[in-house]
């Protein structure tokens, strides 16, 4: 089933995004080697449809992921922060084809993963992420 995104895009029903999604952030956690494996298996994963501008007013409509909270060598330091999660805009993830959302949704995720793990643009670009 195909319904219309908040831009007009036809996009694939909710349900199979946040299916596929988990299926291919699944994966990809169980490929890692052990030492980034434990921790990504331990960060929550929130997916929605796309960006609230309310809640997120400080980032673009179409961002594809988001990394909320302290990087993995600061979480000890941190009090009162926001519990460290990545999110998902599935809607804004999803251009049209089903192998590319699959592979941009791993890359998404590694992506913010990569920002849990103390990596900054530069280092995550300079790994094509």
């Amino acid at each position: 089933m195909v319904s219309p995104s908040a831009n007009g895009e036809k996009v694939p029903d909710w349900q199979w995004l946040v299916s596929t999604a988990k299926a291919e952030v699944d994966d990809l956690i169980t490929s890692l080697p052990e030492p980034i494996r434990l921790p990504a298996q331990q960060l929550p994963l929130h997916l929605e449809r796309n960006p609230d501008p309310f809640r997120y007013s400080d980032i673009e409509p179409d961002t594809l992921g988001l990394f909320v909270g302290s990087p993995l060598a600061e979480i000890h330091l941190s009090h009162g922060e926001v519990a460290a999660h990545i999110v998902l805009f599935l809607e804004n993830i999803w251009a049209g084809d089903e192998e590319d959302y699959k592979k941009e949704v791993r890359i998404t995720y590694f992506h913010e993963l990569g920002h849990f793990l103390g990596l900054e643009e530069d280092d995550l670009e300079d790994r094509g992420l």
